[in-house]
């Protein structure tokens, strides 16, 4: 088993807490960037390895976040011991920071990152910050981390944030920004990027799977079907429909009290899955900043996985 090769720590995580992650032949990680579809990703797999709508626990609860800060690690793991059905984690962390066992499939998804931006902006606008440090001091009981900076109010007054989370007082264009151009290693454009491009690299081994955002939402079912022959899961042909149809966007969020992580977190549960829709950066967006994007783009990553992550709305070279 290769060990990580680069450490992922920021005040909601620490990639650190996968040294000595007790692997089972097996076992999924969806390692994604934030807001490609982790939750979705999380989804499917439940369905395929239930094939059923009905599960015995909260999504959240089946398919945990080892390295995130809101748990005890060792209430993650003894959850983990207990569970007798395939294993499925997932993880924001990207390939070079996991252990890599050869035994254990790596699933990531891809989007436009302009969409990406824009899912974010929605997701730090529906979380309350004080119920999400109150779970992390309980959990951990460490301060931030002396990076830490920035800020959003709350009812127990200022939650210090890292650098590049956009504010509620800028307007959504800034905000869009904020995200583009942040250099750390919780949210932004560079971060997001380089998380793909581990996956990129490790592209040609078996047991490492790339999705598309975009491809599951022109042909959800096709995409399930691939990602069960990646994961050697059959599916009986009289069940593929009702598994289908509950990875639809309308019914997860449906569902958003028992699919939506960590429930206690958002102002609103169902606005986590809030649009599920590719292309809403075309209302933001003028002939400039595409241009200015478009720039950024090319100057972080190879061509080709520029090719890959924008190919419902391919992106010329500068």
């Amino acid at each position: 088993m290769r060990q990580p090769t680069a450490r992922y720590q920021n005040f909601l995580m620490d990639s650190d807490r996968w040294t000595g992650f007790p692997f089972r032949a097996g076992d999924i990680v969806i390692s994604t960037p934030g807001k490609c579809g982790t939750t979705w990703t999380q989804m499917i797999c439940a369905l395929l390895i239930f094939q059923s709508t009905d599960f015995p626990q909260l999504l959240s609860v089946m398919s945990p976040w080892p390295d995130v800060f809101t748990r005890r690690r060792e209430e993650i793991l003894a959850d983990l011991e207990a569970q007798d059905h395939r294993r499925f984690v997932k993880t924001h962390t990207p390939l070079d920071g996991l252990p890599f066992d050869e035994r254990v499939t790596y699933v990531t998804v891809g989007r436009d990152p302009r969409d990406v931006a824009i899912s974010f902006d929605n997701h730090m606008a529906n979380t309350d910050f004080d119920s999400l440090m109150s779970l992390r001091a309980t959990a951990i009981g460490e301060p931030l981390p002396a990076t830490t900076t920035g800020q959003v109010s709350g009812d127990a007054g200022p939650t210090m944030l890292p650098p590049g989370v956009p504010q509620p007082d800028q307007s959504p264009h800034q905000r869009f920004w904020s995200w583009m151009e942040a250099e750390d290693d919780f949210v932004g454009l560079p971060t997001m990027l380089h998380h793909l491009d581990t996956f990129w690299q490790a592209r040609h081994l078996p047991n490492v799977v790339l999705l598309h955002y975009d491809e599951m939402k022109a042909d959800l079912d096709a995409v399930m079907r691939r990602l069960a022959d990646r994961l050697g899961i059959e599916v009986p042909g009289d069940r593929w429909s009702a598994l289908v149809r509950a990875a639809e966007f309308t019914e997860m969020k449906r569902r958003a009290q028992e699919l939506a992580p960590e429930a206690v977190i958002w102002r609103d549960p169902d606005r986590f899955f809030n649009r599920g829709v590719s292309g809403q950066w075309r209302d933001l967006l003028d002939d400039d900043d595409l241009r200015r994007y478009r720039e950024r783009v090319y100057a972080v990553v190879e061509p080709e996985l520029v090719a890959w992550i924008h190919q419902a709305a391919p992106l010329d070279p500068p």
